[in-house]
């Protein structure tokens, strides 16, 4: 018998979009899954980054194998709250869905995982290995919290790893890596009537730009058989003040999405060389490399990735197919240093609407997570 009704889980994800963990306040929702967590005798431990800021690690069971389950508290802003059907932080049940900021990416994954803990412990379980739960900060701006498990030694002895990331009813064991660039191109003011005297600092930028979107997309032949080719994508651009004077200062960023055969070391040098090309020319352009999180792509066919698969199709009653996403996780940093062949998946409730407006998660299946989850964390360390 459950120790929570199907409505005491609702009421948990619930509790936790209600908390606006907006790129911060994470420690609020750790402070949240504390008291959860310890209202059924589970120790855990919240780990302070800054501010209101925080990982946390909780734990069950003793010894090898160490499965490692891992999700992240914050979310995106929900931008206009008008265009909303509903409160963004109001959990909201319509026609069999469950609306809200997080609801899939990823507050009812790691909401499933918590109570399939909560679960389990109540059933005097795992009686082999360990289930270690590390609930990053962070994630979604430069995967912070990750870094500092990673740098903890959270991982050290972890021996396969899944991250309840939103990837539906599809088990993933790849994702690409991010790169976020901002390029600050200088220039000499002047009167547009005399741009002779001036030195417009838009026009190298542009020609920067231009010259990254011919060599990364028309050029670039390399892709991978799971996750694709490369993406490069100039996201925001700002540049002078006045319509009728040169302007001084232009900013690009751009926002690209690695792959193992093009990886982020690579990436950055062949734009440094374009950099160098427009100083050449006497341009003036800085580039700054503020974020940086690497692709990672283990073996497919692991005791985890298997177990994933078979129970995945027993709930949801169709075969999983298995490969790679785009999006980046905390896995770029919690796999530093683990082999090709280390169990490790992307396997969580959700569907297509992370950041969107109106984002969801369709309630069978989070509820299906909460016990597909003490499936596979019992059997996979009882294998």
């Amino acid at each position: 018998m459950s120790v929570l009704s199907e409505d005491q889980r609702i009421q948990i994800l619930h509790d936790l979009v209600a908390i606006p963990s907006v790129n911060d306040h994470e420690q609020k929702v750790a402070e949240y899954l504390r008291k959860l967590l310890a209202a059924h005798q589970i120790d855990s431990q919240i780990l302070p980054v800054t501010g209101d800021r925080a990982n946390l690690v909780a734990e069950i069971g003793s010894g090898h194998p160490i499965l490692g389950i891992s999700g992240h508290m914050d979310v995106v802003d929900p931008g206009d709250a008008d265009q909303w059907a509903s409160d963004p932080f109001t959990l909201t049940e319509r026609q069999g869905n469950l609306y809200g900021r997080g609801a899939t990416d990823m507050k009812s994954g790691l909401a499933a995982m918590v109570i399939a803990m909560i679960e389990l412990a109540a059933q005097g379980k795992p009686t082999k290995g360990t289930i270690r739960l590390m609930a990053t900060m962070g994630e979604e701006v430069g995967e912070l919290g990750s870094k500092h498990f990673l740098d903890d030694g959270y991982m050290k002895d972890v021996d396969a790893l899944l991250i309840g990331e939103p990837s539906g009813w599809y088990v993933a064991h790849a994702h690409k890596g991010s790169m976020d660039i901002r390029f600050t191109s200088h220039g000499r003011a002047a009167h547009s009537s005399m741009p002779e005297d001036g030195f417009n600092a838009i026009d190298p930028l542009l020609q920067l730009l231009q010259d990254g979107n011919h060599l990364f997309r028309e050029m670039n032949h390399e892709t991978n058989e799971l996750l694709g080719p490369l993406t490069f994508n100039t996201t925001i651009f700002n540049g002078g003040s006045q319509v009728n004077s040169i302007p001084d200062k232009a900013v690009a960023e751009v926002n690209i999405r690695t792959i193992p055969e093009l990886n982020n070391a690579e990436v950055k040098e062949e734009l440094q060389r374009l950099v160098t090309i427009q100083k050449e020319d006497g341009a003036q352009i800085d580039m700054d490399v503020y974020m940086s999180q690497p692709s990672r792509s283990v073996q497919g066919d692991s005791a985890l990735a298997d177990l994933a698969a078979k129970l995945g199709q027993q709930y949801s009653g169709k075969e999983l197919k298995r490969g790679g996403i785009a999006p980046v996780t905390d896995a770029s940093n919690l796999l530093e240093g683990k082999p090709k062949n280390y169990p490790f998946v992307i396997f969580g409730p959700g569907n297509n609407t992370p950041h969107q407006v109106n984002e969801s998660v369709p309630k069978k299946m989070y509820l299906q997570f909460c016990d597909l989850y003490q499936d596979l964390f019992d059997q996979f360390l009882n294998a």
